[in-house]
C-alpha cells in the first residue's frame, strides 16, 4: 500500500482550486497569498486549531441561541398549559392537542423546501429571517382568545420554524470536516436541553408578570419569549457568515486553508473528506440529486429511528411539567416548573461528552447503541413503578439517553451524504420524517392516563426499541457499502466527487 500524497495548501490551491476561487460572485483578492508557500505538519495543526477556535466562538454561540429560542418557542405551550391556558381559552384537552399537532404538520411540510432554498438565499439571510418571523408569531400566541386563533397561530409557527434545524445541519456540514461535526452539533443541540431547564425558570419568572395589562401570566411567557427570539434573529443576521470563503473574521490564508481542510487535502484533516466546497457552491440544482437523496436506504433507517427518538423528546418537552406535577412531589404548579429543570440540567453535560467521544472515535451509530439503552431503561421503569421519587429519577435517565443520541444521528446522515443538493435533501427528509414524532408526542399523554401514564411511556418505550434495531441495521449497511467499495463494486464512480466514490468511506 502506498502512502497517500497530501499536497501543501499553496500547491493544492495552485493546481486545483485557484480557478474556482477566482471566479463567481464570491471572488476574493489573492494578492496577499503566496501560492508556493509550504507549511510543516505542526504549522498546519496550529493553523487548523486557530481556524476552529474562531469558527467555534463566532458561529456556535449564535446557532445555539437560535436553537434555544426554537425549543423555547416550541415547548413553552407546555408551561403555559399548567398555569391556565386551557381554562382561559375555553378549550378542551383534545383541542389543546390538536393545536400541538397542527404545528408539526406545517413544520414537517416546510423542511425540504426550506433546505433547497437555503443555498440560493444564503444561510446568513435565511436562518435569521426564519427566526424573526417565528419570534413575531410566538408573540401573537400571547393574544389568542379562542381555539380558532390558537390553532391558526400554531400552524403558522410550525411553517416558520421548520427550516431552522435542517438548515443549521446543512450549514455546519459546509464549515466543518466529518470528524468535527458531532461535537459541534452536540454543543448547539444542548441548547435544546438547556431550553428545558431555562424554559422552566423563565416561564416561572415571566408568568409572575401577569395578570397585567389585561393579560394573564401565561400570555407573558409567549410575548416575552417572542421578543427574545426576534432579537436573536437580528444578532444572527449581523454576525453569521454565509460560508468559509466569506467569513470576515478569517484572514485570506485561513479561508484558503479551511477550504482545503474540507477537501481532505491537509495532512491534519485526515484525508477522508467528502466534498469540494468550491465546487459545491457552483453546483447547479438537479432533480436527479434530489431523487438520489430520497431513494437512499440510510436516510430511511436513520429517519425512522430519529422519528422514534423525537416522539420521546417532544413528548418529554411538552408533558414533563405535567408529569412532574402529577407525581405530587411538589406543593404547586410553580414548583413543578422548577423541578422540571433538573432532568435537562443533568442531560446537558452528558450530551456534550457523548458528542465529543463520537468525534474522537469517528463513530455514530455504534455510540447510539449504548446511549439509547439508557433511555429504554428509563421508560421501562417509569411506567411500571409507583414510587414518585423513583419515577422522577427515571426522567433524568430518559433525558440523558434521548438527548445524547441526537447529535450522533443528525451528524451520521450528513456525514455519509456528499453533493450539496443530495445532502440538502437527505438532511431535510430525515428531519421531516423524524418530526412526525410530534404527532405521536401530542396524543401520547392524555390527562386521563395520569398520574402513571403507563400507556404513553409504553408507546415511547416500544419506539425506542425500534430505534435501537434500526440503528443496528444501518451500522451493518454502512459496513456492507465500505466492503463493496473495497471489492470494486463502486469503481465506475471513481472521481465522481460524491458519496459513491470508492474513496469515500461510510462512517459507522
Amino acid at each position: 500500500m502506498t502512502t497517500p500524497h497530501h499536497p501543501t495548501p499553496g500547491a493544492a490551491l495552485e493546481k486545483s482550486d485557484s480557478d474556482h476561487i477566482s471566479s463567481g460572485p464570491e471572488t476574493t483578492k489573492r494578492e496577499d497569498i503566496n501560492p508556493t508557500t509550504t507549511l510543516s505538519e505542526q504549522d498546519e495543526a496550529h493553523l487548523a486549531k486557530r481556524i476552529l477556535l474562531k469558527m467555534d466562538t463566532r458561529i456556535l454561540p449564535i446557532l445555539s441561541l437560535l436553537f434555544l429560542c426554537s425549543f423555547l418557542d416550541r415547548t413553552n405551550v407546555g408551561n403555559a398549559k399548567i398555569i391556565g391556558l386551557e381554562a382561559d381559552l375555553g378549550i378542551t384537552n383534545t383541542q389543546y392537542n390538536q393545536g400541538l399537532a397542527v404545528f408539526y404538520a406545517t413544520y414537517i411540510a416546510s423542511e425540504v423546501p426550506s433546505n433547497l432554498l437555503l443555498k440560493k438565499i444564503t444561510p446568513r439571510i435565511w436562518l435569521p429571517l426564519l427566526t424573526v418571523v417565528w419570534g413575531i408569531v410566538t408573540m401573537c400566541l400571547g393574544f389568542v382568545r379562542n381555539f380558532g386563533s390558537f390553532f391558526a397561530v400554531r400552524a403558522v409557527l410550525g411553517l416558520a420554524e421548520g427550516g431552522l434545524l435542517p438548515g443549521i445541519v446543512l450549514y455546519l456540514s459546509g464549515l466543518y470536516t466529518r470528524q468535527e461535526m458531532a461535537v459541534r452539533i452536540g454543543v448547539f443541540y444542548t441548547a435544546a436541553s438547556l431550553s428545558g431547564a431555562f424554559g422552566g425558570l423563565l416561564a416561572r419568572g415571566l408568568s409572575a408578570i401577569g395578570p397585567r395589562g389585561g393579560l394573564e401570566g401565561w400570555r407573558w411567557i409567549f410575548i416575552m419569549e417572542g421578543i427574545i427570539t426576534v432579537v436573536a434573529g437580528v444578532i444572527a443576521y449581523l454576525f453569521l457568515p454565509t460560508n468559509i470563503a466569506t467569513a470576515s473574521y478569517l484572514t485570506q490564508e485561513e479561508r484558503d486553508f479551511a477550504q482545503l481542510r474540507l477537501q481532505g487535502k491537509i495532512r491534519v484533516a485526515g484525508g477522508d473528506e467528502r466534498f469540494n466546497p468550491v465546487l459545491e457552491r457552483e453546483e447547479k440544482f438537479k432533480w436527479s440529486e434530489v431523487r438520489r437523496g430520497i431513494f437512499n436506504l440510510q436516510v430511511w433507517l436513520t429517519a425512522t429511528a430519529y422519528f422514534a427518538i423525537l416522539s420521546g423528546l417532544y413528548s418529554f418537552g411538552l408533558f414533563l411539567p405535567t408529569i412532574i406535577n402529577d407525581l405530587k412531589i411538589t406543593s404547586n404548579a410553580n414548583q413543578s416548573q422548577l423541578w422540571s429543570v433538573i432532568p435537562y440540567a443533568v442531560a446537558t453535560p452528558v450530551t456534550v461528552a457523548v458528542a465529543f467521544a463520537s468525534d474522537r472515535l469517528k463513530l455514530r451509530g455504534v455510540i447510539m447503541l449504548f446511549t439509547l439503552l439508557v433511555a429504554i431503561v428509563g421508560y421501562g421503569v417509569i411506567g411500571n413503578v409507583p414510587s414518585p421519587h423513583v419515577r422522577f429519577g427515571m426522567t433524568c435517565l430518559m433525558a440523558i439517553g434521548m438527548y445524547s443520541s441526537v447529535p450522533c444521528i443528525l451528524v451520521w446522515n450528513s456525514n455519509n451524504s456528499a453533493g450539496h443538493y443530495k445532502r440538502a435533501t437527505t438532511s431535510a427528509l430525515q428531519l421531516a420524517i423524524a418530526n412526525c414524532g410530534g404527532f405521536v408526542a401530542t396524543f401520547a399523554y392524555p390527562s386521563v392516563d395520569g398520574p402513571l401514564y403507563h400507556k404513553g411511556h409504553s408507546i415511547i418505550l416500544g419506539l425506542l426499541v425500534y430505534a435501537w434495531l434500526a440503528i443496528l441495521a444501518n451500522v451493518f449497511w454502512c459496513i456492507k457499502i465500505n466492503k463493496d467499495k473495497v471489492r470494486g463494486k463502486y469503481a465506475k464512480f471513481a472521481g465522481s466527487g460524491d458519496d459513491r466514490d470508492p474513496m469515500f468511506k461510510m462512517i459507522l
